[in-house]
């Protein structure tokens, strides 16, 4: 019996000894395990369930620290992320880990590492820090100044009326591309981010650019007389005036005194629509259409001695061209032959004898001050805005300045300065040029218009004078390049 106890005493004793060892061995584990990161824990979204605190540290390091690329188009660029300011806060995340994992206590652990319990864990978030001025310095300087282009302006062409295409250039939308890299800095598996890059236009060219051209559209021209141009940017208000000849070694000036020919109708327009009023009689339309389409100078004796008054309708224009203080404008005679001369003018144009183009005593003007009249016409037609109103009290519509609008867009010549525009543009213009008596020679020619295009409305008016003959065939491509370059100017793509 004794026996038997002590055998069963041995036994328990064994027991106990092994269960000791059994213990003991999973004691050992355990610290083992809780010497490390919990099974399934993220740090930064990169799995270190199971290694220890240096293992997980070089882990994170490799991953975040590692080269991002940026795709800049086509090129492709390996940069480090400490050399654009980002900084993984290690520590801190490391400490919140390692909190977790010592965080239980250790015979909890213990009992739930033996029953193959999971141990709680929460997944610790990146923590990081960008300095954004650096990273945009960066860009600056090593992406932005090696990879941007630069656009360039379309160029006139020498001696031409048309221009070379500017070329589109890239730069950096610096914004976008910040928030595209941190978030790149800031993920563990996408590390390539796409530049965030747009492409830039040149500034249109100074108007200096086109005075440049047309005088050289002029130089290479074949006429040798001198050319006065006005052009007025109706949406800035931008002037371009010269006076320019081949010949000269430097500009005349400008506000020449020249014939006005036909182009005195335009004012003889303006004034018809003064004393008119609704409903219009249809033969004075047909009249004006006459007057402005046909450039008929019947007609417009009609609409002076008709419409405006009987025998000093030609004052009555000038008077008017003098209350919009067009002062080198007039007419001081009818058209028919053997009118009087009603009154010899004088204006500050005609008494310049140095630059003399001995221009017709019954009607006379200046680009400008065509130039002016017809931006008066285009701003009364558009809103009823500019001195028409005000100059006549009322007297002249805005639905009438559309009327004169339309009438000179009737003017369909396809030369000289509507023959330098595509043909749906539409160009409100008279053109003037005549036969003088003294020696059956022309000398001067002038056109001036509106003109109503896409990328803009814009008038000029131009005339020409040459002291031995203005040759038609000479003249008319000259002003028509001269159209031309002024529309693609405008109309640059």
């Amino acid at each position: 019996m004794r026996t038997r106890r002590s055998l069963l005493q041995w036994i328990a004793a064994g027991m106990i000894l092994i269960a000791s060892f059994l213990a003991i061995l999973q004691l050992t584990r355990y610290s083992r395990v809780r010497a490390n990161f919990p099974t399934g824990l993220k740090i930064a979204g990169i799995p270190v369930g199971g290694l220890n605190y240096e293992l997980a540290s070089d882990r994170l390091v490799k991953v975040y620290m590692s080269p991002i690329e940026m795709e800049y188009g086509e090129n492709r660029i390996q940069v480090r992320p400490a050399t654009l300011g980002f900084e993984l806060r290690l520590q801190n995340m490391l400490a919140a880990a390692d909190k977790q994992r010592t965080g239980e206590s250790f015979w909890s652990g213990f009992w739930k590492y033996l029953w193959n319990r999971p141990v709680t864990s929460k997944d610790i978030p990146l923590q990081s820090h960008f300095d954004k001025n650096r990273l945009q310095a960066y860009l600056e300087t090593e992406i932005a100044s090696r990879y941007n282009e630069f656009a360039e302006p379309p160029m006139p062409a020498p001696g031409e009326s048309y221009f070379y295409p500017g070329k589109q250039g890239t730069a950096i939308n610096y914004s976008t591309t910040i928030d595209r890299i941190i978030q790149t800095l800031n993920s563990p598996d996408n590390r390539t981010v796409k530049l965030d890059v747009i492409q830039s236009s040149a500034a249109k060219p100074g108007v200096d650019l086109l005075d440049i051209m047309l005088k050289s559209i002029i130089d290479e021209s074949l006429f040798d007389g001198w050319v006065e141009l006005y052009m007025k940017d109706l949406q800035t208000g931008t002037v371009l005036h010269f006076t320019h000849s081949k010949t000269a070694e430097e500009d005349l000036p400008v506000d020449i005194a020249y014939s006005a020919w036909s182009t005195i109708k335009i004012p003889v327009l303006l004034t018809a629509f003064k004393y008119l009023q609704e409903p219009y009689d249809p033969v004075v339309l047909a009249q004006i259409e006459e007057m402005v389409e046909q450039s008929d100078n019947e007609s417009t004796d009609f609409i002076g001695r008709t419409v405006i008054e009987q025998n000093l309708g030609p004052l009555r224009v000038s008077e008017d061209m003098d209350l919009l203080g067009l002062e080198n404008t007039f007419w001081s005679g009818f058209f028919a032959l053997g009118s009087p001369l009603l009154i010899e003018f004088t204006t500050p144009a005609n008494q310049n004898k140095n630059y003399d183009t001995d221009p017709d005593r019954f009607a006379q003007t200046t680009p400008q001050d065509l130039g002016l009249l017809l931006e008066e016409i285009y701003y009364c037609a558009k809103d009823y805005g500019g001195a028409i109103p005000l100059a006549f009290d009322g007297e002249i519509t805005q639905y009438e300045c559309e009327l004169m609008v339309g009438y000179l867009a009737k003017n369909r010549i396809a030369v000289f300065l509507q023959g330098g525009v595509p043909p749906e543009i539409q160009v409100a213009h008279k053109h003037g040029w005549a036969v003088e008596y003294k020696d059956g020679y022309m000398h001067t020619m002038g056109d001036a218009g509106i003109f109503y295009t896409p990328g803009g409305d814009y008038i000029i008016s131009v005339f020409i004078f040459h002291p031995v003959q203005a040759i038609f065939d000479v003249v008319n491509p000259l002003v028509t390049g001269l159209s031309s370059a002024v529309y693609n100017y405008f109309n640059l793509e």
